[in-house]
Parts: C-alpha cells; sequence; structure tokens
C-alpha cells in the first residue's frame, strides 16, 4: 500500500511509515494512492461473511501485502472481538450499534486495530513510540484502552477540561501503566492544535518517536470502513440492499471511512453528516463555502469539533467531481433542544434510549426521510457510545432505565491522575521534554 499527502501529490510512503508517521510533515493527511474497488461476487453476497472476514477482505485490498494474510487475520480477529448489530426500530429505520467494544463506542474499532497494527510493525530494540491524541470524548478512552500495557508504547492524552462527561474523565484518567491523561484549559480544538503542532516540532521529533492515535491516522481510518459493509451484510439478510447511513460527524473521521468503504463499491444510495452546532460542514454543504469556527461546548461533546480534520480527506475523495459530494452527502444541524427532544421522542416511540450523538443521528435521517420520499431505502443511524457514559444528558427516571455495563461499575472505584495546562505550546513541549 502507498499514501500521498492531501497537501502533495507527488508523495509516496508505505503503509507502515504513514501509520508511524501519522501526519505528513507538510500538514496534510495520508490517503491512499490507489483505492481499490471489491468484487462484485463479494459485494453481492456480503450476507455470507462474518464481521471479521469482512474485515479482512476490505482491510487486505487496501493494504496488499505490507502485511501478510495470516498475520493481518490474526490482528483482525484479536482487534475486532465484538458485534455491531443493525436493530430495527420501526419501518425502514435501523440503528446501527457501535458500543459493545471495550469502552462502549465506536471507536474501538480504530484504536484497537491501530494499536495492534504498530505493536506488529514496532521492531525489537527500537525506540519507544509515543503516541499523542487529542479527544473531545471518546477517542481517549477507546486509545487508552486499545494501547494498554502494549510493550514499547506511550500514550499522551489531551482532553478539554470541563467538556467530557465524568465516564469519559474516568476512562482517560485512570489508567495508569504506559498511559497519561492532561486536561487543557480549552476547548477540543486548542487539544488539536497543540498535537498537530507537536508532530511539526523539530525538538520534540528529534527527541521522541511521535505518532497520533486520532483519526488523522490512516490506521484509525481503515477499520471504521468495516462496520458499514458488515451493516449492509446485516440488511441482505432482510432481503433489503438499498440503504443511506446517518453518520453523527465531529472530526468527521466515522463519516470519511464510510465513503471509503462507497469508494470501494458498497452500494450506499446516500450519507448525511449529522452534526450538533458545530456546523461548519453541513453550511459548507448548503453554501459551497467552508469557515472553520470556534467550537462551541455542547450535550453531544464528542462532536464538539469547529475544523474537522478528516474534511480534507473528503474533499480529496471528490476533487474531481465536487458535484458528486453534493449529491451524495447533505447535512443537518441541531442545538441541544433539539438534541433532548430527540431523546425522549426515541424513547417514546420505541422504547430505545439513545447517547446525544445517536439521537442527532436518528433525527437527521428521520428529517432526511421526510424531505427526500425515496421508496425501498433503509434508513441507519449510527450509534457511536452507550448512553450510561453521559449520565447529565437524562432525567433521573431516564437514566435509571439504562443498564451499566460490567466495566462502567468497576470503573468508578478507581482514582483519577491527569495533569493540568493552558494553551500554551510552549508549556505542553516543556511537559513532554520534562517527562521522558
Amino acid at each position: 500500500m502507498h499514501l500521498y499527502s492531501t497537501n502533495n501529490p507527488n508523495t509516496r510512503v508505505s503503509f507502515k511509515e504513514a501509520v508511524f508517521n501519522s501526519m505528513p510533515l507538510d500538514n496534510g493527511l495520508y490517503m491512499p494512492v490507489t483505492i481499490p474497488r471489491l468484487d462484485e461476487q463479494f459485494l453481492n453476497n456480503l450476507d455470507r461473511y462474518t464481521l471479521p472476514e469482512i474485515a479482512f477482505k476490505v482491510a487486505k485490498n487496501l493494504i496488499g501485502d505490507d502485511i501478510p494474510d495470516h498475520d493481518l487475520s490474526a490482528i483482525i480477529n484479536d482487534a475486532i472481538n465484538f458485534l455491531a448489530p443493525v436493530v430495527k426500530l420501526e419501518d425502514n429505520v435501523f440503528v446501527l450499534e457501535l458500543f459493545h467494544g471495550p469502552s462502549l463506542a465506536f471507536k474501538d474499532f480504530g484504536a484497537r486495530f491501530m494499536s495492534r497494527v504498530m505493536a506488529y510493525f514496532l521492531e525489537k530494540g527500537e525506540k519507544q513510540l509515543d503516541v499523542l491524541v487529542a479527544t473531545s470524548g471518546d477517542t481517549g478512552g477507546a486509545v487508552a484502552l486499545g494501547f494498554l500495557g502494549v510493550p514499547n508504547t506511550r500514550v499522551t492524552i489531551l482532553y478539554p477540561k470541563g467538556k467530557v462527561s465524568e465516564i469519559q474523565e474516568l476512562q482517560l484518567t485512570t489508567n495508569g501503566q504506559n498511559i497519561r491523561a492532561i486536561e487543557i484549559e480549552g476547548t477540543f480544538d486548542d487539544c488539536q492544535a497543540l498535537v498537530k503542532k507537536a508532530f511539526t516540532d523539530v525538538e520534540l521529533n528529534k527527541k521522541f518517536r511521535l505518532t497520533s492515535a486520532n483519526s488523522i491516522n490512516i490506521a484509525r481510518l481503515i477499520p471504521q470502513a468495516f462496520y458499514y459493509f458488515n451493516a449492509y451484510a446485516q440488511l441482505l439478510k432482510m432481503d433489503i440492499n438499498k440503504v443511506v447511513f446517518s453518520v453523527p460527524s465531529g472530526n468527521f473521521g466515522n463519516i470519511g471511512a464510510g465513503l471509503l468503504a462507497w469508494k470501494m463499491g458498497l452500494p450506499v444510495h446516500h450519507f448525511i453528516a449529522a452534526t450538533n452546532v458545530n456546523d461548519t460542514v453541513p453550511e459548507f454543504l448548503k453554501t459551497g463555502k467552508y469557515h472553520a469556527k470556534p467550537s462551541v461546548a455542547t450535550l453531544s461533546n464528542a462532536m464538539d469539533v469547529g475544523n474537522p480534520s478528516n474534511w480534507v480527506r473528503i474533499s480529496d475523495l471528490f476533487k474531481e467531481d465536487s458535484k458528486q459530494l453534493n449529491q451524495l452527502i447533505s447535512g443537518y444541524s441541531y442545538d441541544d433542544g433539539e438534541t433532548l427532544n430527540a431523546i425522549k421522542t426515541i424513547h417514546e416511540r420505541n422504547n430505545y434510549i439513545a447517547c446525544p450523538h445517536t439521537a442527532i443521528g436518528w433525527k437527521a435521517l428521520k428529517d432526511w426521510q421526510n424531505e427526500n420520499k425515496v421508496e425501498q431505502v433503509a434508513g441507519i443511524f449510527l450509534s457511536t457510545a452507550h448512553p450510561c457514559k453521559f449520565p447529565d444528558v437524562y432525567s433521573e427516571n431516564l437514566f435509571n432505565k439504562i443498564e451499566l455495563p460490567n466495566q462502567i461499575q468497576e470503573l468508578v472505584k478507581k482514582d483519577k491522575n491527569y495533569v493540568t495546562l493552558g494553551l500554551s505550546f510552549g508549556g505542553f513541549k516543556e511537559y513532554l521534554l520534562g517527562n521522558e
């Protein structure tokens, strides 16, 4: 597999180099030189395959011979060892539950796959790998559990003070071992800016072997494509072959993976980018003008991103046909009041409790279906996190109906361990250099 930078199409790096370097020095993002289309026989018979079998086929076609078949299969079977069921709520409305992994969020797919790929490529005697990750909520917890105890690696997680839920913060700050947590007195965008600046700092790169676990890393993007194929496979078993996906979107890695699946031949009718009031992309889709803006704190905190990094990847996918991008993707945005109303309505109609991000995905799907009377099209909205991670969002009565997973019951018994830093890159750099 060869990749190029979105800022320099002439760049050529190997998959291993892209995984470890994470982000080109020119501040672009890595993209595959070739995106292979899967054969029609496989696509038409997806319902005959298990999730690990689908994951292997997708990964093999992208990665090629960079990882031998036996090793790639072992990585996938170890990383993707949980289900992602499609649940029917009503006619033509389904939810894809992506919260059945260890951190109870969809990001387990990317974090677990990536950590195992990095461990596979690390050779004995090599310099310790320092993984830097900014999180608006769920990424940090998934990365922490994905890398916990992985030899010769160290993870430093930056998260915005007061802008993650209590359970999310516990998932970031209670691991110990090779996991460090830094509370930043700012927003997710500030955390992301510090991480990006570290990757281009000469002194830090000379001192440390830095890489990222954010969705800017290509090894996070690839495994997220797996569950789109698997969701379609589950619909085929119900004799449904036409689908629209509604994707709660923050940094736009999730929907980017869906579009990668589409490029590989998955027959998706339409994608819906569902956001909160951080509506940079929905506004672009309506006006054609992209204006990054400071992020605003909301109840759906994992989507509080004002300048989504992965949008450059999506733009790059459609650089030869921008009109097709607008035909394939619609954007919807909602405020906290609409989010709470959506949570209430889903529960009343379907006896289903959705996290705030999931509720936004549902709301966008319903609005799209009302505006586009397309017959025989199943709508799938992605459930990105378990509702127990957001206790402050629900009424006491509704929250008491949520069954707490065992890992959460154990988590609340642990003590937090973190440091607090301001917005200065100098302060962050000093921390890294002073805590080798």
